[in-house]
C-alpha cells in the first residue's frame, strides 16, 4: 500500500522538510489560483464530453461537482500539502463531492505540466490587463496635467546643468510618450501569449481525440500553442512581461528621480501637498519625498526579479521542469502587483505634483539656459557659421558670469564686445534682439519645430497623444470584452452539461 497521497509509484511519504519548505508554500495561493482552475477544468471536461471521452452522465456529474467547488469558493477545500500542489487537492476534493472513479476521470488528455501553463497564462493576461490599465490611466493623467501647465515656464536640464528653458508641459508629455512605448510593450506581449497550452498534457500530446481548438475558445485564447513540447517548456511570456516591467521599473526611477531634485530646497521648483510626504523623528522642518523613495526603491526589485528569473531558467532543459515551471519564475506575480502599486503611486505624483511657477521662471530667466537662442540669432540673422556664433555667446556668458550678472542683465554691448574680442569685427545686434532671445518666454515660443516646446507644438503633440489614448482606451475594452464573453460561454456550456437529465 502506498503511502503517497498522489501516486502507488512512491512507496514512503514524503519527507517533512519536503512538505514545509515546497509543497506548502506552493499553497499559499491557492485562492489566486483557484478560480482559474476551476475554469481549466470546466473546459476540459465540457470538450472531453463533446468529443466521447467521457460519458455525458459523468460529464454532467463532474460539471456539477465542479459549479459546486465553485460557488462553495477556494476556502472550503481542506488543503494538504502532502498532496503537492493545487491542482492535486483540487482535485481530491472533487472526489470527494462526485466520488472518486467520476472524479478521477477528469484528467484523461492532460497533464499537470499543460494545466500549470495554461493557468499561468490566463493569470499573466489578467496581470497584464491590469497593468496596461494602470499605465492607461497614468497616461490620462499626465496628459492632463501636460495641457494645464503648457505655458509654465521652467529650466531644462542636461548632465543636471541648466541648458534651455522648456515647460512643465512638455515635459509631461514626453513622460506621456514614454510610458505609451511601456504600454504597447505590454500588448505586444498580450497578442503573443494569448495561445492555450491546453491538450499538449506532458509535452508529447495525448492519443485521445481531443480537441484543443475548443478548449482554446472556451478560455478566451485566440488559438492554441501548436507544439506542445514548447507549450509546457517555456515560461517566456512571463520573462518577456518581467523585462517590460523592468524597462517600466528603470523610467518610473528617472523621473522619481528628477521630481526628487526638483523638490529640494536648493532647487525650488515642485512642490507636493502635505498629504504625500513624510517627516522626521527629529528634525521639525522636515518634508519628505517618500513617494518618490519608494518608486526609486522598489524599481530595484523589480529589475532585480528579472535577472533572477533568467538565472534560474537558463541553466533548465528545454522540457518542462520545476525551476523553469515554478520556482525561477515565482517572483513573477509578486512583482506584477508591485509594479501596479508603483504605477498608481506615479500617478499620484503626477497628479498632485504642482511646478512653483514664479521660481522656474525667475531660475530660468538668470542661469543662462537661453543662451542658445542668442546664438541661434547670430547665424540666423547676422551671418555667422554656428561655431563662431557659439565662441562669441560662450565668451558673452563668462564674462557675465565673472561680473556676476544674470542673463538678463547681457547687453548688446557685452555681444559686440565677445565679438571683436573672438571675430575681429562687430555683427551688429539690436538690443531689443538680444532682450527678446535672453527673455525665456519668447525663448519656448519661438522652439516651434515639430517636436519642440513652444505651447502650440505642445498642444498639437497632446492632441494626437490623446487620440492614441483613447485607441488604447478601446483595445482595452475589446480585450476585456472578449475575456468576458468567453468566460459567458464557458459558463453557459457548464451550467447546460450539469443539467442534462442523465442517470449516473
Amino acid at each position: 500500500m502506498s503511502s503517497s497521497k498522489v501516486s502507488s509509484r512512491l512507496n514512503e511519504s514524503v519527507a517533512p522538510e519536503i512538505i514545509a519548505n515546497i509543497f506548502a508554500p506552493r499553497l499559499a495561493g491557492f485562492a489566486d489560483t483557484f478560480g482559474f482552475l476551476g475554469d481549466i477544468n470546466k473546459a476540459h471536461v465540457i470538450m472531453l464530453a463533446e468529443q466521447g471521452v467521457l460519458r455525458a452522465e459523468h460529464a454532467t456529474v463532474l460539471a456539477r461537482g465542479i459549479l459546486d467547488m465553485e460557488a462553495a469558493g477556494s476556502a472550503a477545500v481542506e488543503l494538504d500539502p502532502a498532496r503537492e500542489d493545487p491542482y492535486f487537492n483540487y482535485e481530491a476534493h472533487l472526489m470527494t463531492q462526485v466520488g472518486p472513479d467520476i472524479g478521477g476521470r477528469m484528467h484523461a488528455g492532460r497533464s499537470r505540466n499543460d494545466i500549470g501553463s495554461t493557468l499561468d497564462r490566463l493569470r499573466g493576461r489578467a496581470v497584464l490587463l491590469d497593468q496596461i490599465e494602470a499605465l492607461v490611466k497614468l497616461r490620462e493623467t499626465a496628459l492632463e496635467q501636460a495641457a494645464r501647465y503648457t505655458d509654465t515656464i521652467m529650466p531644462g536640464y542636461t548632465h543636471l546643468q541648466p541648458a534651455q528653458p522648456i515647460t512643465y508641459g512638455f515635459y509631461l508629455a514626453g513622460v506621456a510618450q514614454a510610458l505609451e512605448r511601456d504600454t504597447q510593450r505590454l500588448l505586444d506581449t498580450l497578442t503573443q501569449m494569448n495561445a492555450c497550452p491546453l491538450g499538449a498534457a506532458a509535452f508529447a500530446g495525448t492519443p485521445f481525440p481531443i480537441n484543443r481548438r475548443r478548449t482554446a475558445d472556451l478560455l478566451g485564447f485566440d488559438s492554441y500553442v501548436d507544439n506542445a513540447l514548447d507549450a509546457v517548456a517555456s515560461r517566456d511570456f512571463l520573462l518577456e512581461t518581467m523585462a517590460h516591467m523592468s524597462l517600466l521599473a528603470v523610467f518610473w526611477s528617472r523621473i522619481a528621480q528628477d521630481y526628487h531634485v526638483w523638490t529640494t530646497h536648493e532647487f525650488g521648483l515642485i512642490d507636493f501637498p502635505d498629504s504625500v510626504a513624510t517627516t522626521s523623528s527629529i528634525m521639525p522642518q522636515k518634508k519628505n519625498p517618500v513617494v518618490l523613495e519608494y518608486l526609486k526603491g522598489r524599481a530595484g526589485s523589480v529589475v532585480g526579479a528579472l535577472v533572477a528569473a533568467a538565472m534560474g531558467v537558463k541553466g533548465t532543459n528545454f522540457s518542462h521542469s520545476g525551476e523553469s515551471s515554478r520556482w525561477a519564475v515565482s517572483s513573477f506575480w509578486e512583482t506584477s502587483r508591485e509594479v501596479v502599486r508603483c504605477i498608481g503611486l506615479l500617478e499620484l505624483v503626477f497628479r498632485t505634483a504642482r511646478p512653483v511657477a514664479p521660481r522656474a521662471l525667475e531660475r530660468v530667466t538668470g542661469d543662462f539656459s537661453t543662451a542658445t537662442a542668442l546664438a541661434d540669432l547670430l547665424v540666423r540673422d547676422h551671418d555667422l557659421s554656428f561655431r563662431a556664433a557659439h565662441h562669441v555667446v560662450g565668451a558673452v556668458v563668462r564674462r557675465a558670469l565673472q561680473e556676476g550678472l544674470p542673463a538678463d542683465q547681457v547687453t548688446a554691448d557685452m555681444v559686440e564686445d565677445a565679438a571683436i574680442m573672438q571675430l575681429g569685427k562687430r555683427v551688429g545686434v539690436d538690443p531689443a534682439e538680444v532682450r527678446a532671445c535672453l527673455d525665456p518666454t519668447l525663448n519656448v515660443r519661438a522652439r516651434n519645430s515639430p517636436g519642440g516646446p513652444s505651447p502650440a507644438t505642445v498642444r498639437e503633440h497632446l492632441s494626437r497623444a490623446s487620440g492614441r489614448l483613447g485607441d488604447t482606451k478601446a483595445c482595452l475594452a475589446h480585450w476585456r470584452a472578449r475575456i468576458a464573453q468567453a468566460k459567458a460561454d464557458l459558463e453557459a456550456a457548464t451550467t447546460r452539461l450539469a443539467d442534462l437529465k442523465a442517470s449516473v
